[in-house]
């Protein structure tokens, strides 16, 4: 089939295409947008054969690149033999087989995996699991939950009511749950603790669960905190017999550094999410593990099941794809090769620091920050004109107001990696010193 003409394309998208996070009637009315035809590794191509680094892994989740030949082949082998069937009271190999290896890959007494479709029903999963399990198990009034303030937890009306970046919140704050707001580790571990404790000493019999991006909340801005809060709660949980759960959507999958951010801090939770790099950004598809003392409150009849499913819950073709990521991630060495990628960007980001209107910067793992002087939020604009600088360079970025960041992929060439901070470097100093 031959390619439609650049123009068409986007005359049709802006016709009937509604993206997210978009303002429509200035997308409409100015946007040239990027068109984008193929890509391969850590490059995003346009319809015009120009590429772009993919600055943030295409929201998070091509952790191993873009078309990955062993994914690619993988994903064409199992479309051969089985693309779906519902996991509703039957099962097939893959999703057997990947639900074995996650357990094995996943912090201590986690043997129980509930698949789903992406991060916001992972989360969505561990809310429904926590609060039904306490409404069988004599606990009925445990109905709130506790996440910190600039909390992201996805998109589905369940976890909305964690969301702590107040502009994603306010529409539908007249309906969704209760709850109670830590403030961010990042401003000072003591405090948040201490929140956490007063909230749990005063309100534990009321509370399903703690919900915590561990290490680094993400769409607050990259706000990276000390794993000595991680342990913290997860001990203050644990004495008030509150669920702990980690949402590492994020985080997880070697992002900050091991496979798990929670390892930072040398913790389990009872419940933890996984998805964006699950299947290597190329199948919507996600986990949330469980402890065996909330799967057994399951135990008791019909009446008692987790009321809860997604059509494609735990796909061949999504499993099949998952399981390959992780002998991809340990026959490749990926995490153990990420480590020397991380300290470039560790290395490029505090130089970064020395640039003329760059307030500050971090860095974890595969992660890279800075902030850009004035006001702060997820509404400036002031990180879209670096955006733009980048683009016209060669790289796609996507701040987070006035936060620039990367997120690379895990296996970027050493070579595309420095090119990449290079272009972050140029396009950070073409705006602050022309403002």
């Amino acid at each position: 089939m031959k390619a439609l003409p650049r123009e068409q394309i986007i005359e049709l998208d802006k016709a009937h295409v509604w993206h997210p996070y978009t303002a429509m009637d200035e997308y409409v009315a100015e946007t040239n947008p990027l068109v984008i035809a193929r890509a391969s590794g850590s490059r995003l191509f346009d319809a015009d054969g120009r590429a772009y680094f993919d600055g943030n892994s295409s929201w998070w989740c091509a952790a191993l690149g873009h078309n990955h030949p062993r994914l690619v082949r993988a994903l064409a082998a199992q479309a051969e033999r089985l693309s779906h069937v519902a996991l509703a009271g039957i099962t097939h190999e893959p999703v057997a087989m990947l639900a074995k290896q996650l357990v094995k890959l996943a912090p201590p007494g986690l043997p129980h995996v509930f698949f789903s479709d992406n991060g916001s029903t992972s989360v969505e999963v561990a809310l429904k699991m926590s609060l039904q399990y306490w409404v069988q198990n004599g606990r009925p009034e445990r109905t709130r939950f506790v996440a910190f303030d600039g909390a992201f937890h996805g998109e589905t009306l369940g976890v909305t009511a964690l969301q702590g970046v107040e502009v994603f919140r306010r529409p539908f704050a007249s309906v969704v749950m209760e709850c109670l707001r830590v403030p961010p580790a990042s401003d000072g571990y003591e405090r948040a603790f201490s929140v956490l404790e007063s909230i749990l000493q005063k309100d534990a019999d009321t509370i399903a669960a703690v919900v915590l991006e561990p290490m680094v909340q993400g769409a607050a801005g990259m706000r990276m905190y000390d794993a000595e809060f991680l342990r913290r709660a997860r001990a203050l949980t644990t004495k008030h017999d509150v669920f702990l759960v980690l949402d590492e959507v994020f985080a997880g999958y070697g992002r900050t550094g091991p496979m798990w951010a929670s390892e930072h801090a040398g913790i389990a939770p009872d419940l933890m999410c996984t998805a964006k790099g699950f299947t290597g950004g190329m199948m919507p598809m996600a986990a949330t593990l469980a402890t065996r003392r909330i799967f057994e409150g399951f135990f008791g009849g019909s009446e008692r099941s987790f009321f809860y499913g997604h059509t494609f819950t735990g796909n061949p073709l999504g499993a099949a794809l998952a399981l390959e990521v992780l002998k991809v991630y340990e026959e490749e060495c990926v995490l153990e090769r990420a480590a020397a990628k991380a300290r470039r960007i560790r290395d490029a980001f505090a130089e970064f620091s020395s640039i003329p209107g760059v307030t500050t910067t971090r860095s974890l793992g595969m992660i890279g920050a800075l902030e850009l002087g004035g006001r702060q939020g997820y509404l400036e604009r002031s990180g879209l004109s670096v955006y733009h600088e980048a683009l016209r360079r060669g790289a796609y970025l996507r701040p987070l107001g006035n936060v620039v960041y990367i997120a690379p992929p895990l296996n970027i060439a050493d070579s595309d990696l420095d090119e990449l901070l290079t272009i972050v470097a140029e396009s950070v100093r073409a705006v602050t010193t022309s403002s």
